[in-house]
């Protein structure tokens, strides 16, 4: 099964910047495309962004294009959100899931989610 952790979020000031890290256990990472999701209080999860099993292809939705950057280490069964110059409107709590990703086409995640990381921008 596809089983992630995420952990990395907190309390931060606007203009700050945090690395969200999700974790692989007991499955092969580098056979996955991942994806970066997060939910704000009252609102849907909505998609941040995803990265192809390899690395080399990587996927931005227009809110966060510019300060968000996706990585992957494979070899440490990990990927990173890098959050660069974070906004208010950036807090929510933030998921990880398996996810076709690639430059032809973006697909739905799948497997179960995790219980995502709170991130909190603010003054």
């Amino acid at each position: 099964q596809v089983q992630l952790a995420e952990s990395g979020g907190g309390l931060v000031q606007p203009g700050e910047s945090l690395r969200l890290s999700c974790a692989a256990d007991e499955f092969a990472l580098e056979d996955y495309g991942i994806g970066w999701f997060r939910q704000a209080p009252g609102k849907r999860r909505e998609g941040v962004g995803c990265i192809s099993n390899s690395g080399g292809f990587t996927y931005y939705n227009d809110y966060v294009r510019g300060r968000f950057t996706i990585s992957r280490d494979n070899a440490k069964k990990t990927v990173y959100l890098q959050m660069n110059s974070l906004k208010p409107e950036d807090t929510a709590v933030y998921y990880c899931a398996a996810q076709e990703c690639d430059r032809t086409y973006v697909g739905q995640p799948f497997g179960s989610w995790g219980q995502g990381t709170q991130v909190t921008v603010s003054s």
